[in-house]
Formats: structure tokens, C-alpha cells, sequence
């Protein structure tokens, strides 16, 4: 199980991310909506800014002050680890 921050300390499970989504667009806007309407909506920007949408596979939608150009970043970080875990202890032997 794989955390990634999301902005305040808070985190969430990488492998329950469906889709990271900036929120410019007015799909964006009605995602949010509907997702507060049903009551599935995280808002953990702690009054700031929202910057970014995070999907989740439970159909939650977290609101992150982070951008999603930011949260990309830091997943493929995390799926990169394992590879160079492993190239760092091929290397040992």
C-alpha cells in the first residue's frame, strides 16, 4: 500500500486513483458538483484554492490545493522506486 500526499498532510492510497484532473474545465466543475450531491465529495484544500481532482475508485472526488501537474510527478516517482530499488541491489551483487 502506496500513499501519496495531497497537500496538509493528508494522503491517499495510490493504487485507488483512478484520475488526476485539473479543474479549468466545466466537466471538471459538473464532477464536483455531482460528487457533492451525492455525498462523495473530500475537500482537503483547508479553505485554500482548488487546484486539482482526484477520482477515486470508490467514486470520491478529492479536492487537492496542489496542482495536477505536481500529483503526476509524484506518482510516477512512486511507480519508478521499485525499478531503481531493484537496479540498486543488482548492482550490489
Amino acid at each position: 500500500m502506496q500513499l501519496i500526499n495531497v497537500g496538509f498532510g493528508n494522503t491517499v492510497m495510490v493504487e485507488r486513483i483512478i484520475a488526476v484532473v485539473n479543474t479549468g474545465s466545466s466537466p471538471a466543475r459538473k464532477l464536483k458538483e455531482l460528487a457533492k450531491d451525492s455525498g462523495k465529495l473530500i475537500d482537503v484544500t483547508e479553505g485554500r484554492r482548488t487546484r486539482s481532482l482526484l477520482v477515486m475508485d470508490s467514486n470520491h472526488v478529492v479536492l487537492s490545493s496542489i496542482q495536477s501537474e505536481t500529483i503526476s510527478q509524484r506518482l510516477g516517482s512512486l511507480q519508478q522506486e521499485p525499478y531503481i530499488h531493484a537496479a540498486r541491489e543488482e548492482g550490489a551483487q
